[in-house]
């Protein structure tokens, strides 16, 4: 058995500009590489820094100049914003508001954007990362008033929809002899594009432009077509039935986003879609043909533990309800799942779940009955019965749990179980999801993997496997991140086995982080993104199940930072 690398558990500091997880929680800037601000935490905020209104005289903050308050702003959004907020609010990352900053000092503000903190805040000054003239203008920037973006409303939405090809001019059938239920919708992260990759042949068989760094697709319910949302808040529907699958309508919901869903409700496939936005803080409900704007619902409010209001409660993930047509969706800050009834848009009924801070991302039990929904901040796991439309649990689990969507699979010993792997350390845990035939294992954790080490991202298996799959791309050991482990669901406690996949890609420089294993329709293969810097050579890599042997490279020059990587059957009827 291997041994796990230690992983400790970020500690966001108040005082922290440039939050450390735009890298690897314990790693120094030095460990690190130039790919390190597109980790998990991390990544720019996609809000134009330019459209926001500046407030430069702040009560009791130091002068600064127009110009550096401009720098400044550029340089929070692009390393701070995604973890403490826009509006600096406290998000993943602890507030930053000039109550707290002025309090502290600009002394002490910049000895500890320039030294940093065993904690996690990473030495920005010593780093070489900041000049000390920066460091100076970066303490002085948090001391002010937060700039505030706009708003992005109705008027904004319509200005943004437009559809290419209309519902009457689209195919009455496919028109294309592509195994659709076998085809991989592939996020070109940095490229701004999605890679439609058959899974037969391992070929690409359509690039296509999108918004900015995609994070998730999903498929409509009849499995036609394919919804991506970019960072940059573009939701863009792909028509698979073409003769060249293309995308047939788009629009753009706000400034900054992460999740998109389409209606799955008997009677109401495909009859509408919906964005979450992290800003403004709200979700859209859309024509599930056309994604003409329909409602507009907005999620600031008060947060479940202290109940103080919460200006910028980011809509984290998104499900399509199997049991009422409904969709759940995931409002971060506040610790609230909203349950959204979209029978009557007219008459929104949205039932509100208590449950704890940071909501992140989660997915179905094997029965799609139960939601289970990481709050990873809080070191928790919500579950939540669709059908009763309640919270059935909050359980206790490791280090900030990022499960992406889980892995369901038998236990050999505690039956129906779900899974998550966590960023703050090196388990892997189970949690019994039977209520019904192993009502002393529901709802709780009923066994702990050790890992190889933290800053997992996602964890795999399939109903035809007998493999749990777990990456950990941004451990900053390049051996743990280059590779992933592999577990015996049938035989759990004799530990992992690691497989260099990485090194099986053969590529040249670069981080190389393998990220996000998805299996194919049978299950009998599995896909790994290798991640490399824009500039650098990146490939999939594909292992046969069975024998964990290697399958096939698949190389491109269009696969720039191939991240996400979604199967159109798997993803369309929640298999994982």
């Amino acid at each position: 058995m291997n041994t796990a690398t230690p992983f400790f558990k970020p500690m966001m500091l108040a005082v922290a500009i440039a939050t450390a997880a735009s890298m690897p929680v314990h790693a120094s800037p030095q460990e690190d590489d130039e790919s390190s601000g597109a980790a998990y935490k991390g990544a720019p905020s996609a809000v134009d820094p330019d459209s926001t209104r500046d407030l430069m005289t702040t009560e009791g903050a130091p002068d600064m100049t127009k110009e550096n308050f401009k720098e400044a702003k550029q340089i929070f959004f692009d390393r701070c914003a995604g973890c403490h907020g826009v509006l600096r609010k406290g998000a993943t990352g602890k507030p930053l508001t000039p109550d707290i900053t002025q309090e502290r000092g600009l002394a002490y503000l910049k000895a500890f954007i320039n030294s940093g903190s065993p904690a996690g805040m990473p030495a920005w000054g010593k780093s070489g990362e900041l000049t000390d003239e920066q460091v100076e203008m970066m303490a002085k920037y948090v001391m002010h008033e937060p700039p505030e973006p706009p708003e992005f409303g109705m008027e904004k939405m319509r200005e943004s929809w437009e559809v290419y090809v209309p519902p009457e001019e689209r195919p009455t059938e496919p028109q294309n002899d592509l195994n659709r239920e076998n085809l991989m919708s592939v996020t070109l992260r940095d490229a701004g594009q999605v890679a439609l990759i058959s899974g037969d042949t391992k070929e690409i068989v359509e690039v296509i432009e999108t918004g900015y760094a995609v994070h998730i697709s999903r498929m409509s319910a009849s499995g036609r077509y394919v919804f991506v949302i970019g960072r940059d808040a573009r939701v863009t529907m792909i028509d698979l039935w073409m003769e060249e699958p293309a995308k047939v309508a788009e629009i753009t919901v706000g400034l900054e986003a992460r999740s998109v869903e389409t209606s799955k409700f008997e009677g109401y496939e495909d009859d509408l879609a919906i964005a979450g936005s992290y800003w403004p803080p709200q979700y859209t409900i859309m024509d599930g043909e056309t994604l003409e704007p329909k409602k507009i619902v907005s999620t600031r409010g008060m947060t479940v533990n202290e109940q103080e209001y919460h200006p910028e409660p980011r809509v984290a993930a998104i499900v399509a309800s199997h049991e009422h047509p409904e969709f759940i969706v995931n409002v971060k800050e506040t610790g609230k799942i909203k349950l959204v009834n979209y029978k009557d848009l007219d008459n929104l009924s949205v039932t509100t779940i208590d449950s704890a801070p940071f909501l992140h991302d989660g997915g179905w039990d094997r029965t799609k009955r139960y939601f289970l929904t990481a709050a990873n901040e809080s070191d928790k796991i919500a579950v939540v019965d669709s059908k009763d439309r309640e919270l059935e649990e909050l359980v206790n689990v490791g280090n900030i749990p990022h499960p992406g969507r889980g892995a369901n699979f038998v236990d050999p010993e505690y039956g129906p179980v779900w899974a998550t792997s966590h960023l703050g350390d090196a388990s892997v845990q189970l949690i019994g999801t039977d209520p019904e035939n192993y009502p002393e294992h529901a709802w709780e954790v009923v066994r702990t993997l050790e890992g190889q080490g933290g800053s997992s991202l996602f964890i795999k298996t399939h109903p035809e496997s007998d493999n749990l799959w777990v990456d950990n791309p941004l451990n900053p050991n390049d051996k743990i991140k280059q590779s992933v482990a592999v577990f015996d669901i049938n035989n759990l406690d004799e530990g992992y086995e690691v497989l260099p996949i990485a090194e099986w890609a053969d590529l040249g420089e670069g981080p190389k982080r393998v990220v996000q294993p998805e299996y194919n329709k049978a299950g009998d293969e599995v896909w790994f993104s290798v991640w490399n810097g824009k500039e650098q050579e990146s490939a999939l890599v594909v292992v046969d199940d069975r024998t964990r042997e290697l399958k096939k490279v698949i190389k491109d020059e269009r696969l720039v930072t191939p991240t996400g990587k979604f199967n159109v059957y798997n993803t369309q009827h929640d298999v994982y």
